[in-house]
């Protein structure tokens, strides 16, 4: 059992959660191929028409797990900055919480056109660093980059969002890494094959990341700090939000169907029937994934 989570656990609620529907307007390039990868960046998951689906998706999943869009106790802030927005789905929900606040969605490519009057979206890379002034915004949020940020990154990044974030402001940070338990060989072994492919991009593959959220705020000079975990079923065994996770996590590994069988050699047929033995993994075991959130604020 690799990770195994203390004795103590918080308790799994599982609220209803409308599905998410084909998102319309979506300005990424078509596709050629059956997935788009990125080139010269170590994003490991794709970027196409699908990936927006999926990741919408998790977005769901995840508002019904925490009970909401943010862990930080946020006092009517002005200005939000959204790192890695991907689809923008979080940044559109901000702006419906918080009409009085321009958010800001920044990523490598704009995901959903939304007609949305508070929100605008700015095009970069964050290993170049933020393309905004000191102290602009009252709320930094970032989730899940973990499959994006080489391990090295980490507290340069973190400093990077800390600097952007006005005296008073909030950061915040939540990832996911290799904390699920229990499983079973096949679980294993697949996420074996997962961590070698991360691993070769220079992707943590150990759950460095995730563990380290809170140091890295520290590190950035950020005080009050809080930090949690919040365990989530995989499976129909967990009602409706494990049969999301499910469904999700399915397809986060499908999506690297075609590097795994490129890399290692794993053909198509047996990548299925691993996954199918990994899903059945989690029904008999009743396996958690752990997701882990840390928020700080600036005082200097």
């Amino acid at each position: 059992m690799p990770w195994p989570f203390s004795k103590k656990k918080q308790p799994l609620h599982t609220p209803v959660v409308e599905l998410p529907t084909h998102p319309e307007g979506v300005v990424l390039p078509a596709m050629t191929n059956d997935r788009r990868y990125l080139k010269e960046v170590p994003y490991i998951l794709p970027k196409d028409l699908e990936e927006i689906n999926r990741l919408d998706f998790q977005h769901y999943a995840l508002r019904a797990s925490l009970k909401s869009n943010h862990m930080a106790q946020l006092d009517n802030p002005r200005t939000i900055l959204d790192v890695g927005s991907g689809t923008g789905q979080w940044c559109y929900e901000i702006c419906a919480e918080f009409p009085d606040a321009l958010v800001t969605g920044f990523d490598l490519e704009a995901g959903k056109a939304a007609n949305v009057g508070n929100y605008q979206f700015v095009s970069g890379n964050v290993l170049d660093g933020l393309p905004f002034a000191d102290s602009s915004f009252d709320y930094v949020h970032q989730r899940l980059l973990v499959t994006a940020l080489p391990l090295t990154a980490w507290p340069v990044e973190v400093r990077e969002l800390a600097r952007v974030t006005h005296f008073g402001g909030w950061v915040e940070l939540l990832e996911s890494g290799r904390e699920i338990a229990p499983v079973g060989p096949a679980t294993n072994r697949l996420f074996d094959f997962t961590g070698q492919l991360t691993a070769i991009r220079g992707l943590d593959t150990t759950g460095v990341v995730t563990t380290s959220l809170p140091d890295y705020l520290r590190q950035a000079g950020l005080q009050r700090i809080e930090t949690g975990y919040i365990d989530v079923p995989l499976g129909q065994w967990g009602g409706r939000l494990g049969a999301l996770m499910s469904t999700n996590f399915g397809s986060t590994f499908r999506s690297m169907r075609g590097l795994l069988e490129a890399r290692f050699h794993l053909p198509g047929k047996e990548f299925d029937q691993l996954l199918s033995t990994v899903q059945r993994e989690w029904e008999q075991y009743h396996t958690l994934y752990r997701f882990r959130y840390a928020y700080g604020q600036k005082y200097s």
